[in-house]
């Protein structure tokens, strides 16, 4: 099979310093799907989100740059064809703390992220009272 150049990857946080990418627990491995399709990809990340998992951005990639990562880290890839026979579909349980969310509440999971980039994550610059009346705001808004 011939990789494309390009493909789709799940990224949470994307464009920012707590990026991560989406990967699938496989036993005591981790595998990224690089999709064909961003359309296959965007509805894989929608069923992730209906799953309660944070909203994935479907990003395009070199593929071979995916590989490098997964080699370098201890990953496994997969590529899903575009127009293929293969349904993929989340599984039904994630992971307990994601690493690109350190302080995410924990649920039973098996998926999992890897940080792309692992920069501390800064203090905010709001006081609790000001964090507060934005909450408001925006369940205001709902």
């Amino acid at each position: 099979m011939i990789t494309p150049m390009r493909v789709f990857v799940l990224i949470f946080n994307a464009r920012t310093e707590n990026e991560g990418i989406h990967t699938i627990r496989e036993g005591d491995r981790n595998k990224i799907l690089m999709f064909e399709s961003e359309d296959d990809a965007t509805r894989f990340a929608l069923m992730l989100e209906a799953q309660d998992f944070p909203a994935p951005t479907p990003e395009p990639i070199n593929a071979e740059e995916i590989k490098e990562f997964c080699e370098s880290a201890g990953y496994e890839w997969e590529i899903i064809p575009e127009n293929s026979n293969l349904v993929v579909t989340p599984p039904e349980l994630n992971v307990e703390e994601t690493d690109w969310q350190a302080n995410a509440q924990k649920e039973d999971t098996i998926e999992d992220t890897f940080p792309l980039n692992q920069q501390p994550l800064e203090e905010p610059d709001l006081s609790d009272s000001e964090l507060e009346k934005i909450r408001r705001k925006f369940e205001g808004l709902l």
